[in-house]
């Protein structure tokens, strides 16, 4: 399966978390986008470039992987996370869905006392959670693209592509 791999990518310690995602699910057999492995320099890409890069990576994956952790979701990886929802929503057989990765600790202190979405944008969570789910470990994700791959629903009751096609949104 072809997988987006989306998180933030501005710090040497972002990209080596997100180059360690990307081997994992390599390992595990997936072909993935990184979005950082695309550009040598990441200091000299105009913006018409990443764009263009990054929204075809989108539209030629299966699914998206993205790392939510931090204060608040990254903005590029909040684009690419309605950019790939929207796909889902209306696109073809080929858009399976979105597997979020959170472990920070600050999502896991609101969850713990009922704040709602669980202290995340609530637009974002609903992106997310329309067409997949949010997970809160790494195995946790792999597990979640394994049952995207096998086109079985998450125990959230993820609504198909083809359920939303037909109530006409």
């Amino acid at each position: 399966m072809r997988v987006y791999v989306a998180g933030p990518l501005f710090s040497e310690a972002e990209r080596t978390w997100l180059d360690a995602l990307a081997a994992r699910l390599r390992a595990e057999g997936h072909d993935c986008f990184v979005p950082h492995e695309n550009f040598r320099e990441l200091a000299d890409v105009t913006l018409e470039e990443v764009y263009r890069i990054d929204s075809g990576g989108l539209r030629s994956a299966n699914a998206l992987v993205a790392w939510l952790d931090g204060p608040m979701v990254d903005d590029g990886t909040a684009c690419e996370l309605g950019m790939f929802a929207e796909l889902v929503r209306s696109g073809g057989d080929q858009y399976l869905g979105i597997v979020a990765i959170t472990t920070d600790l600050r999502l896991e202190r609101r969850r713990a006392v009922n704040v709602v979405g669980g202290g995340m944008n609530l637009f974002v969570g609903g992106a997310i959670e329309s067409c997949g789910r949010i997970c809160h470990s790494v195995d946790d994700a792999v597990t979640a693209l394994r049952q995207l791959a096998d086109h079985e629903p998450f125990e959230n009751g993820r609504r198909t592509h083809t359920e939303d096609n037909s109530s006409g949104r």
